[in-house]
């Protein structure tokens, strides 16, 4: 299973390296899961963990060793509805052909969660949600 790591779950899981999002990536590197993530969600969580966390950033160059990095692409289309600074997440994870894209993004990603009947058949979940569903 391919899934596509937003730029707040890589965060967590570096900010948070017992929680879920860092069990997912775990599961990754020991190869049960395929993960991928883009070059602008992989600067967005840096930037971010720089600038609240820095002592994080050495477990997130840890955690990245077995992530697939996608070079950014403006092709494809995104959901109408869908705010345009999470156009470039979601084009990412359908040119990965991910079969699930994580997010704690629920406030833009919501109305499309748990629902690929409007997503091209992309599942975006939260990590709780994909790991309950293991």
């Amino acid at each position: 299973m391919r899934l596509f790591l937003d730029a707040n779950v890589l965060f967590t899981a570096a900010h948070n390296p017992t929680g879920k999002a860092a069990f997912v990536i775990e599961l990754g590197q020991a190869g049960l899961l395929q993960l991928a993530t883009s070059a602008y969600a992989l600067e967005e969580a840096r930037r971010n963990l720089a600038r609240k966390y820095p002592e994080c950033l050495a477990e997130f160059e840890t955690q990245l060793t077995e992530i697939h990095i996608l070079v950014d692409s403006d092709h494809g289309i995104c959901p109408d509805g869908l705010v345009e600074k999470d156009c470039p997440i979601y084009r990412a994870a359908h040119a990965c052909m991910a079969d699930v894209l994580l997010t704690g993004d629920v406030r833009d990603f919501g109305f499309l969660m748990n629902a690929p009947d409007k997503t091209e058949g992309l599942l975006i979940q939260t990590v709780a949600d994909f790991l309950d569903s293991l």
